[in-house]
C-alpha cells in the first residue's frame, strides 16, 4: 500500500496495522505484545494508544483491514457470463485467484475462529451483506434453469464451496496427482452446479 499522500495519523495507523499483522502471523494473538507491534512499526508504545484502546481492537482492525473481501466483492460483481454456469465458473476462478494471493489470511482466521470464538466475524458480515445481497440480485437474472432453493442459501453455499476448495487446496496440493489439481476448479464448479450423478 502506498502510504506516501496520507496524513501522519493515517499513515502510522497503517503502519501499526501491518506490523500487528506480521507479527500476529509469525507468534500468534497472545504471543504478541504490545511493546512489540510498537516496535516494529516505529513508534513509542504510547503512541499506540492514540490509534487503538486495546490488542484486541488491534486484531480485529487487522483481521478486516487483511480479508479477502475486499477484492472479492468487486471481483464478483464484475463477474462475466451470460448464463449461470458461465457466471458461476468465472466467479470462482476469480475468487480462489485472490484467495491464492493472500495464503496468510488462513492463519488470521484460525487466530480468530480458536483465539476468540469467532468474536468479530459476525460484525465484519453486517459490513459486506448489502454487497452480499446486490449480488443475489444479480445472480437471480442470469439464464439457468434455477431448483427451487433461496438465492442467499445458493451464495452462501457457493462461497462455502470456494473457501473450502482453497483451505483443502493449501491442505492436499502435494498430495493430488498434477492433472486433477489443474481441474480442480472445474471439476468443483461442475459438482456445485449439477451435483455428483448422473441425472
Amino acid at each position: 500500500m502506498d502510504l506516501v499522500n496520507l496524513s501522519q495519523g493515517k499513515r502510522t495507523r497503517i503502519e501499526i496495522i501491518q506490523a500487528a499483522h506480521n507479527l500476529f502471523l509469525e507468534h500468534g494473538y497472545h504471543g504478541t505484545s504490545m511493546r512489540q507491534i510498537a516496535t516494529n512499526a516505529g513508534i513509542a508504545l504510547g503512541g499506540i494508544y492514540n490509534h487503538f484502546e486495546n490488542k484486541e481492537e488491534i486484531f480485529a482492525t487487522v483481521l478486516d483491514f487483511y480479508h479477502p473481501y475486499h477484492e472479492i466483492l468487486p471481483i464478483l460483481h464484475n463477474a462475466q457470463g451470460e448464463t449461470i454456469e458461465d457466471f458461476v465458473g468465472d466467479a470462482a476462478d476469480s475468487m480462489i485467484t485472490v484467495l491464492e494471493r493472500q495464503p496468510e489470511f488462513l492463519n488470521l482466521l484460525f487466530i480468530e475462529i480458536v483465539e476468540f470464538d469467532q468474536k468479530h466475524l459476525p460484525e465484519m458480515f453486517e459490513h459486506f451483506y448489502p454487497e452480499i445481497m446486490i449480488l443475489v440480485e444479480k445472480f437471480s437474472q442470469k439464464e439457468g434453469n434455477l431448483r427451487h432453493i433461496p438465492i442467499p442459501i445458493i451464495i452462501r453455499a457457493f462461497i462455502g464451496m470456494i473457501f473450502t476448495f482453497f483451505l483443502s487446496e493449501n491442505i492436499l496440493q502435494n498430495y493430488m496427482p498434477e492433472e486433477l489439481e489443474k481441474e480442480g476448479r472445474k471439476f468443483m464448479v461442475d459438482i456445485f452446479l449439477h451435483g455428483i450423478l448422473v441425472g
